[in-house]
């Protein structure tokens, strides 16, 4: 069986590491190149850098930030954040990265995601999907949850998996920093109309919600921010007590 994933978040802004509630009332949350290197070094699988400030000032990902952090860590690095062209993600490839997240770029310009699994390979471009449960319909969201669509959620996951996604990144809006758990119906119907990794994010709060996610959501990895950053849930415990739950891990 394969091991689940323990995913931190470092969300930029500013060239700091930020975190907030349902995407708004951002707090600081230190230098992100301290927190990587502090991250791969307690056993955390991956790590996913997310310039969240990229596409509202319609701008890419700052690449030197990408360089500072990849030279401190030896796990595999997402970067993503106002990523829209086969050239940029050259250059981020260039800087460190070992996989890519695309967003707002993917739905304004959906053959993007064909481009880049065609260019990098489908293991390289990770779909990230911001998502509000509204009037019971999950609708995806752009530029940092700023703008609604009236895209479905999973009628959009599966037209990028046939457009050569590798892995789905979904956070729920609704869930996002509100510490109560992830959206687990959402994310077990995900995995289950998917043949692609699905990695759960918005709503860690204790280490229960993992073994949840993993369980009855059916995630192949977990996403997480300020549970990390504040030192709420080390990483070193989190995966002892998944391990004691019989949830497969890397130790």
């Amino acid at each position: 069986m394969l091991t689940k994933r323990i995913i931190p978040c470092l969300d930029i802004k500013n060239g700091r590491t930020v975190k907030g509630v349902n995407f708004v009332n951002l707090i600081d949350a230190g230098d992100p190149v301290v927190l990587a290197k502090q991250y791969a070094e307690l056993g955390a699988d991956e790590l996913v850098f997310l310039d969240i400030a990229a596409t509202l000032e319609n701008r890419g990902t700052t690449l030197d930030m990408v360089e500072k952090v990849a030279e401190q860590v030896n796990i595999p690095f997402t970067v993503g954040g106002g990523i829209s062209s086969v050239e940029h993600v050259d250059a981020l490839l260039k800087c460190g990265a070992d996989k890519i997240s695309i967003n707002s770029s993917a739905v304004k310009r959906p053959e993007l995601v064909n481009e880049l699994s065609q260019k990098f390979g489908s293991q390289c471009v990770v779909v990230a999907i911001d998502a509000k449960k509204v009037d019971g319909e999950w609708l995806v969201h752009l530029a940092g949850g700023t703008i609604p669509t009236e895209l479905n959620l999973f009628d959009w996951a599966k037209e990028v998996e046939k457009r050569g996604a590798g892995e789905i990144l979904f956070t729920s809006m609704n869930n996002d920093g509100t510490k109560a758990g992830f959206a687990n119906e959402a994310l077990a119907k995900l995995s289950t109309e998917l043949n692609i990794p699905i990695i759960a994010s918005g709503g860690a709060g204790t280490v229960q919600h993992f073994i949840d996610t993993f369980v009855e959501g059916k995630s192949d990895a977990a996403l997480a921010a300020s549970v990390f950053h504040f030192g709420e849930i080390p990483i070193p415990e989190l995966k002892k007590e998944l391990k004691d739950s019989g949830i497969p891990v890397r130790i």
